[in-house]
């Protein structure tokens, strides 16, 4: 007797084998229609995806997959990856097929082709893919011997795929899926058959290695998306419209903040309104470190590479590495800032009165990151993280977890993020520290999450090798997902350096080390904000918190006058005394994204007021001068904007 035990508790019996889909067919029609796969899970809580063609043997846990299920989805995606392949192939019978698998929100396929794919051949591939689907094909899962699937695909000129399949040992069993005249490799599932893929999107084509080595031959990627519903889709697809007009390089250039050149791959040149954005960035966290028990440190940007061999860097992140030699010493330029705060913690003998330690620095770090994953300040080789180390003890480690988490959430808050991700990444398989360590530290996680109140998922091996971590994730205005805090908590590197403190007891005890940024890399974060709020930075972030403009010569002075009360007030706040017409101003300084424009002639210099606009044309009539500092003031204070978030 076969026992399946649904998602609700209750069971089928079966007397024979039965498959997936007629266990969904049991449950009921409209279930079985929308089958995608199955999900089982074992006794162990091991789950596996099978199709729904798989036959069942033995009693276990069984949910039906559907479109509404992540696994679903990706599915979805995974198969509407073999049908590009499938009509690519229709169409060109001379491209080779090599590896295609689902990324976020879409799939890529590699193929070699003797000629570039056009604009033209996307949409020709599309509309084949949508007659395929049309035909609803059966997908069917083959096994075969390792040596049969190689001289097969030899024999069909798919010298790509036989690679790939060589590569495997020659015992292992490989399984092919067939749809119509088209067989690929797979692990699978797959959906039941074609008729499933109805919302799809050929999205663009870009090089790409074969295996990702520079040396080998240069292959066509094939980028797409595919989703569950068209309104799914064409929400995904006016976010990416959404995202092209907030992009932080464009505005970068646009807004005059920052650039980036070729002498200076992943480096980011800062002008001067772009580092006053920075300087607020970095004062508001100076004040954050001030007003919960930081103490500001600066540590050296090279150090002797034994030092990077004692903290365990050399042999876990020596590819990541800037080194350089002087006078026969081989240094790493610090791609990391905690190995210089122990030894600032070492410079004196600490009593666990001391603990916990809280040191922070603004640390300028460099990692040699390949130069085909820099994206703007997304991805850079030099950058500065809001650094810091708590040193306490076991006794402390929870308390200081739980008191971390609830200031990021107040920090995200005034930079405008509303919803935070949580995730617990546990151990890697390339660690230092003992399971006894690893044990206490993501209990400790794991348990201040769960007492500030905060649900999380649990992303195994996806760990610091030196210790599990928290990573806090933003949710930007149009839905994307930013990973930027982290809190890492570290047994093995204070040991390893010799940090120490003496206990109550007059004993010499080995501290915890907590590694944690709130921001990250400043420049992804500021990235990140600009994209965020579209350019339109909050007032008390506002690179030009304000611009006075003159209507005429005669009211220039009155307008030097007030430029300089706001800017003694503590403002940051220019004047445009240009001979340009006034519209012509106000729209420079609007399309700037500058929050309030200033408007002063001869009738608000006789009345002694100023006419106030704020950003998105909004009039706010004439004022006296202190009334706009007031309601400045109240802006700054309230880390609010002026007006939502615009793209134009």
């Amino acid at each position: 007797m076969i026992v399946i035990t649904l998602p609700d508790g209750s069971s089928r019996e079966f007397d024979s084998p039965v498959t997936v889909e007629e266990v969904a067919r049991g449950i009921g029609a409209g279930l079985a229609k929308a089958a995608l796969a199955g999900r089982l899970t074992d006794t162990e809580g091991q789950t596996k995806l099978v199709d729904t063609s798989y036959q069942i043997k033995d009693s276990t846990q069984l949910a039906i997959v559907t479109a509404k299920d992540p696994d679903g989805l990706d599915i979805i995606r995974h198969s509407t990856a073999h049908l590009m392949a499938y009509a690519v192939q229709s169409l060109f019978p001379d491209a080779q097929v090599t590896i295609g698998p689902v990324i976020n929100n879409g799939f890529y396929y590699d193929f070699a082709y003797d000629r570039p794919f056009t604009p033209e051949d996307l949409k020709a591939i599309e509309n084949k893919m949508a007659e395929l689907a049309a035909k609803d094909e059966v997908v069917v899962r083959e096994e075969w011997a390792r040596n049969d699937a190689v001289d097969f695909f030899r024999s069909i000129g798919e010298e790509y795929k036989a690679e790939i399949i060589a590569a495997i040992p020659e015992d292992q069993v490989i399984s092919l899926y067939r749809e119509g005249d088209f067989i690929d490799l797979c692990r699978g599932p797959h959906v039941p058959s074609t008729g499933k893929l109805k919302v799809f999107k050929l999205m663009s084509v870009a090089g790409a290695y074969w295996r990702g080595n520079s040396d080998n031959e240069m292959l066509q990627r094939i980028y797409g998306t595919a989703w569950a519903t068209k309104q799914e889709q064409d929400a995904y697809l006016h976010m990416l419209e959404e995202a092209e007009k907030r992009d932080h390089r464009r505005l970068g250039r646009e807004l005059k903040l920052f650039h980036f050149q070729e002498e200076g791959p992943g480096l980011v040149f800062w002008h001067p309104k772009g580092w006053a954005l920075w300087q607020q960035v970095e004062q508001y966290m100076r004040a954050v470190y001030r007003d919960n028990g930081y103490q500001e440190v600066k540590a050296p940007q090279i150090l002797d590479i034994e030092l990077w061999k004692k903290t365990g860097h050399w042999d876990n992140y020596r590819e990541n590495m800037f080194t350089t030699e002087s006078e026969n010493r081989m240094y790493g330029l610090k791609p990391m800032n905690c190995p210089g705060h122990v030894q600032i913690y070492n410079a004196g003998l600490h009593s666990y009165r001391d603990l916990p330690l809280r040191l922070g620095e603004f640390g300028q770090c460099h990692r040699n990151e390949p130069s085909g994953s820099l994206h703007g300040m997304m991805r850079v080789r030099g950058f500065t993280q809001d650094d810091g180390h708590i040193f306490c003890t076991e006794d402390q480690l929870l308390e200081e977890c739980a008191a971390f988490t609830q200031l990021l959430r107040k920090v995200y808050e005034d930079f405008g993020f509303t919803e935070v991700l949580y995730k617990v990444a546990t151990r890697p398989e390339k660690r230092i520290g003992s399971d006894e360590s690893w044990d206490k530290a993501e209990a400790a996680l794991m348990q201040s999450l769960q007492e500030s109140g905060c649900e999380f998922e649990v992303t195994p091996g996806e760990g610091a090798f030196y210790g599990p971590k928290i990573e806090y994730t933003l949710k930007d205005a149009i839905g994307r997902h930013w990973q930027c805090g982290t809190i890492q908590v570290d047994f093995s590197m204070p040991g390893r350096l010799g940090a120490e403190y003496v206990d109550e007891h007059d004993q010499r005890k080995t501290p915890v080390m907590l590694h944690r940024a709130i921001l990250g890399s400043f420049e992804r974060f500021i990235g990140i904000l600009l994209e965020h709020h579209a350019g339109a930075m909050p007032p008390w972030l506002a690179p030009i918190q304000a611009v006075v403009c003159c209507i005429s010569e005669g009211s220039a002075a009155y307008a030097k006058e007030v430029t300089q009360k706001l800017r003694q007030s503590g403002f940051r706040v220019e004047a445009d005394l240009r001979g340009e017409k006034i519209n012509y101003k106000v729209r420079e300084h609007s399309l700037q994204k500058v929050p309030y424009i200033i408007v002063v002639g001869d009738k608000e210099r006789d009345a002694g007021l100023v006419a106030v606009r704020a950003r998105g044309g909004v009039n706010h009539g004439n004022m006296t001068l202190e009334d706009f500092k007031t309601r400045l003031n109240e802006d700054v204070a309230q880390h609010r904007q002026v007006l939502a978030p615009e793209s134009k």
